[in-house]
């Protein structure tokens, strides 16, 4: 059995169209110049004030992220969808005996959310986010690292991170765990590649699941 953590946004789902909705929404509110999609899109990946500072600045932060959570939570089923080869990699990966786990820089309670929205939840046997009581860290801090394995109740050395970003890169290096990432985020694949060996990106969830997990692609 295998233990593995897959970041969700970029990662598992695209909620991308909704965070630009409400980044706009909060420039607007602000009377800021409106980020378009593509800038949005490449800023995501830290959490919500590290994004609201590069695109609103960093002495703005504390005004915008209530206008961005509230316009968020307004719309947040709206626009997301479950990215390619995500139900198909979860289902087998569970039906060989894997234990699979969300972590994420994401709200614990959206997080579940949109999982049971899209279905992703079925497959899971832990959902671990950021903002529960227990839980006030954020990638890359190691101790948001260390609650993960907790909860997956594993070590290190038997676990597996799959992300689309540095920031999940830098998460699972906080705790030693092995990391592989798909360019289906918010970087591409020569923009990950400055980050980590060439062999442990993919260009997508079913290349992933064939090349690395020895998955049988879906006819």
């Amino acid at each position: 059995m295998q233990y593995i953590l897959f970041d969700l946004d970029g990662t598992l789902i695209d909620h991308f169209t909704t965070i630009h909705k409400s980044v706009a929404f909060t420039q607007r509110k602000l009377g800021l110049s409106q980020s378009d999609y593509s800038k949005v899109r490449a800023t995501v990946g830290g959490s919500v004030p590290i994004t609201l500072s590069k695109l609103c600045g960093e002495d703005k932060v504390s005004l915008a992220e209530p206008l961005f959570r509230k316009h968020f939570e307004e719309i947040i089923l709206d626009y997301v969808f479950t990215l390619p080869g995500a139900d198909w990699l979860l289902e087998n990966l569970k039906k060989r005996g894997d234990k699979l786990g969300v972590f994420t820089n994401k709200y614990a309670g959206h997080t579940r959310l949109v999982l049971a929205h899209l279905g992703l939840d079925q497959w899971l046997d832990v959902i671990i986010g950021t903002g529960d009581s227990d839980c006030p860290y954020r990638k890359p801090d190691p101790l948001f690292t260390a609650h993960a394995l907790e909860k997956m109740d594993c070590a290190s050395e038997d676990a597996l991170m799959i992300g689309d970003s540095p920031y999940d890169l830098a998460a699972a290096e906080a705790g030693c765990i092995a990391c592989y990432l798909v360019a289906t985020g918010s970087h591409s694949t020569e923009q990950l590649s400055e980050y980590i060996v060439s062999n442990h990106i993919y260009k997508d969830l079913h290349e992933l699941g064939e090349k690395l997990f020895g998955l049988e692609l879906p006819k």
